[in-house]
């Protein structure tokens, strides 16, 4: 019998423990060990000795029972398996401590069904047994099974504790499951454990994941003792949009307490601050932290990091971020994606190699953050170098990383890389779709674009968006808002990009019809509160002539960002505005709004526009000195405009070739138009010079240097420009003029004869031109740059598109009714005139948009005052 027990034991522990452990063991417990203490050998030989051959027995279960729970505390899957079935196969008798240890191993090791049926099969089921798996199923989301297993464990007159209770409640909020939640609560109350603090913490999780918030501060509020825990669950349930203040109010109340923040609570009260750019508040935090000694915690250390990233404070992030003892791919993903979003793309890139260099190991969210950098720069070689990491590391398969990599080939122009990529994906995203969709877009493939929208599997507001940017992007205007309406068609809910898309097609069509129609939509969506929403009606009404419809908009805003004013200022600026440019200027910084260099575009064109010289040079000189702004290529452009239509030419010759960038054609064109205005030959000649050079086949330019010279009477070189056109392949922009009549826009070329009312428009032009004659007009033939007789240069002004596009709108439109036409060119000085004088005979407004300004014309006179 003694033999049987040894040989038996030899067996048991060989199946435990691995080959040298077991060896070991057998040898100590056998043999003794150099301590002289007592080995199992000899306990159990002096109890056989005796005869005891049942304390023999019980001495062997009781070393059994002890290594199966010691084997059972390693919680590995494996071993739990190993111990049930060797108590199975040796038909060892386990202990009830020993049979609920099973389960948890089970249930811990997230083998939830033989968990199950084990707790069904031993005959001593206890709580903890019952609560180890309801615990397990709530946390791996299975939260019905876990509120079925609560019922049968109460069916079975098994009282739950205050960890079953836990469970229970973690699983009613998973479901949002109010009723079951309320009904818990109600058994804690009648159990006795409502004081207790973990619980309560679980209460208010549970309300709030069943909408409740009202609910869980009732049960906040109602707990006798409060610790940090229990304050940093209810902070983290107002730590939401909408309600984040109170998250910032509470975080104030728990100091006040006494009750001392840990890194969890910091965690949730930092990206609070960051929702709602509470700059201030989140140094605050900043402060209490280097306080509490948690300024090196990497966890704290890496919400700092987000939170001056996300308020815009790049250098303090870096200085949070250098400061870290210890960083991992979350410290480094979110300093380099401060980086990229702010467009500090080659310190994203240097970040991202350091981080290399540091041996940390990029996850997906780290490349799905610096791809798009490299696309924001078009850094290609950036990218495929990136993309080889990503082939490396393992992630090409991550529909986010694959979609970053569509975006970035695609904004780097490698639209067959892009394709390739979108090609080889498992899954794909309407973020993939869409990246390859705007890729095409972008470089006008709009046919390849509609091809590819044509085979996405489902198609949502964010690809037909995608389509509507497209065809605005690249002109088609119509083609976008017949989209836009197919979508509506569709049912498809439009968002505050679909309607940011559409609004730019109505602005360029001067459709005011269909923006106003838009702006009823937007309203009925809700989104008329939305700030980028409110910028692009602003833009909308403004380039649709109706400036005082802009302003209402920008009035009503309740949020005004800068953009919002940037809006405004232009608007104004379009309209020659000046000094209602400048008052709102005035506005925006005692408002506290940052100008930024937009500001600075609108307010020195709002002034170029209404000849406020001085006014214009004090802006200039304000943008570098009072807001460090550098002077660009556009700022200068509007000095010299400014300077040039005043007659200040000199001064306008002066600044440019004193600026510290180079004049590009743009500010080249600006002083040459001066000229023009000034007639001044011999600069405007060495101005187009340069001009010929930087755009050797830009008609516009050439035009207008034929307009100085036949100004100035010197047709043998309007003629020499001609032939220096031809040699050059120059081909001069037709002029073009539309006018948007019950909701169709009529488009009319000089000397149109297209048009179904051909002959009706023509009658009326003529009649129109003897009645202008008759009151004053004289046409002014310095325009028509023909050497020809005066009454042919008086023909050729007369069918100017912008007056047969008038003359349509005084045959069509009731009368009374206001006009507005838009022109692709300047508008000439001849048809300029004309207009005043129409205006005035058939009583009408007249909004002339020419690719310049706005020109109001009414009773005879123009908004511009003739200073354009």
């Amino acid at each position: 019998m003694v033999q049987q027990f040894f040989l038996q034991r030899k067996t048991w522990i060989a199946l435990f423990l691995p080959p040298t452990e077991a060896f070991l063991l057998n040898r100590d417990e056998m043999l003794g060990n150099s301590h002289g203490e007592p080995c199992v050998m000899d306990m159990r030989s002096a109890v056989c000795k005796q005869g005891q051959f049942k304390e023999a027995i019980l001495l062997d279960a009781s070393m059994h029972t002890t290594m199966l729970h010691a084997r059972l505390d390693h919680k590995s899957l494996p071993e739990a398996k190993l111990a049930h079935a060797h108590i199975v196969q040796t038909g060892f008798k386990a202990d009830t401590s020993l049979d609920t240890k099973l389960v948890i191993a089970y249930a811990k090791c997230n083998t939830l069904a033989d968990a199950y049926r084990l707790l069904v099969e031993v005959p001593n089921r206890n709580v903890v047994s019952w609560s180890a798996l309801i615990a397990a199923y709530a946390k791996h989301g299975h939260s019905e099974k876990a509120l079925t297993l609560y019922h049968e464990m109460r069916e079975s007159s098994i009282f739950p504790n205050q960890f079953t209770f836990a469970s229970v409640l973690q699983a009613c909020g998973g479901l949002a499951a109010l009723k079951h939640g309320r009904k818990a609560h109600q058994e804690i109350i009648r159990s006795g454990f409502e004081s207790d603090g973990f619980l309560g913490c679980s209460l208010i999780d549970m309300y709030v994941k069943c909408g409740r918030l009202q609910d869980a501060r009732h049960v906040f509020e109602k707990m006798p003792q409060r610790d940090v825990v229990s304050w940093t669950t209810m902070i983290a349930a107002y730590a939401r949009p909408g309600i984040v203040k109170e998250a910032i109010s509470l975080f104030c109340q728990m100091q006040q307490t006494g009750i001392q923040p840990n890194q969890f609570t910091f965690t949730i009260v930092l990206p609070a601050c960051t929702q709602i750019a509470e700059l201030e508040n989140g140094r605050q935090v900043h402060v209490g932290i280097i306080k509490s000694g948690l300024h090196c915690d990497l966890l704290v250390g890496s919400a700092l990091v987000d939170m001056y990233v996300k308020c815009g404070c790049i250098e303090d992030a870096r200085t949070i971020f250098n400061e870290l003892q210890e960083r991992n791919v979350i410290s480094w993903t979110t300093m380099i994606s401060g980086y990229a979003q702010d467009g500090h793309t080659e310190e994203a890139l240097k970040l991202y190699r350091e981080m290399q260099e540091a041996e940390i190991q990029p996850n997906q969210h780290t490349f799905a953050t610096i791809l798009p950098a490299c696309a924001s720069s078009a850094a290609l070689e950036h990218g495929k170098g990136i993309h080889k990491d990503i082939i490396r590391s393992g992630h090409q398969s991550d529909v986010f990383v694959g979609s970053a990599l569509v975006d970035m080939y695609a904004k780097c122009g490698s639209l067959d890389e892009a394709r390739n990529v979108f090609e080889r994906m498992d899954e794909r995203t309407v973020v993939s779709w869409t990246s390859m969709i705007t890729g095409y877009a972008r470089y006008g493939y709009m046919d390849k674009a509609l091809e590819l929208f044509h085979k996405i599997p489902s198609r949502d507001a964010v690809s037909w968006t995608a389509m509507i940017a497209g065809y605005t992007h690249n002109g088609f205007f119509n083609e976008a808002l017949k989209f836009f309406r197919q979508m509506q068609l569709k049912g498809m809910e439009r968002n505050s990009l679909t309607f940011t898309s559409i609004l730019p097609a109505c602005s360029n069509l001067a459709s005011l019809k269909n923006g106003k129609e838009l702006h009823e939509d937007i309203i009925k969506s809700g989104l008329q509160s939305d700030p980028i929403v409110g910028n692009a009606l602003i833009d909308m009404y403004a380039k649709c002539g109706i400036i005082e419809d802009a302003q209402k908009v920008f009035n009503n805003m309740t949020e005004r960002v800068a953009e919002s004013w940037n809006a405004m200022i232009v608007g104004f600026a379009m309209h020659g505005c000046g000094n209602k440019a400048i008052k709102l200027f005035e506005q925006m910084e005692q408002c506290g709004t940052k100008p930024n260099h937009i500001t600075f575009v609108g307010i020195l064109s709002a002034c170029c526009h209404a000849g406020l010289v001085d006014d214009g040079r004090h802006y200039f000189k304000c943008m570098s000195q009072n807001y460090q702004i550098t002077p660009t290529v556009e700022h200068c452009g509007c000095m010299v405009d400014l300077l040039g239509r005043a007659g200040c030419l000199d001064e306008a010759e002066e600044f440019v070739n004193k600026m510290p960038i180079k004049p590009d054609a743009t500010l080249w064109g600006s002083l040459l138009g001066a000229c023009k205005i000034h007639t001044n030959i011999e600069l405007g000649e060495r101005v187009a010079e340069h001009l010929f050079e930087l755009e050797p086949t830009n008609a516009s330019y050439y035009v207008m240097l034929s307009n100085i010279y036949a100004a100035a009477g010197r047709w043998d070189d309007v003629e020499k420009l001609r032939t220096i056109m031809k040699a050059r392949v120059v081909v001069k922009m037709p002029g073009c003029s539309w006018i948007e009549v019950n909701g169709k826009v009529h488009t009319f070329l000089v000397g149109d004869n297209s048009h179904p009312q051909l002959q009706k428009i023509y009658a009326e032009l003529e009649r129109l031109s003897g009645q202008i004659k008759e009151a004053g007009y004289v046409p002014k033939t310095n325009y028509a740059l023909r050497d020809v007789e005066e009454e042919h240069k008086e023909n050729i002004l007369s069918i100017h598109s912008e007056k047969l596009a008038i003359v349509f709108g005084l045959i069509n439109t009731l009368p009374g009714k206001p006009i507005q036409i838009v022109k692709n060119l300047r508008v000439c000085g001849d048809c300029h005139s004309a207009i005043k004088f129409i205006s005035k005979i058939a009583v009408r407004e007249i909004v002339v948009r020419d690719n310049k300004r706005f020109h109001h014309f009414k009773d005879g006179q123009c908004s511009c005052r003739d200073y354009w």
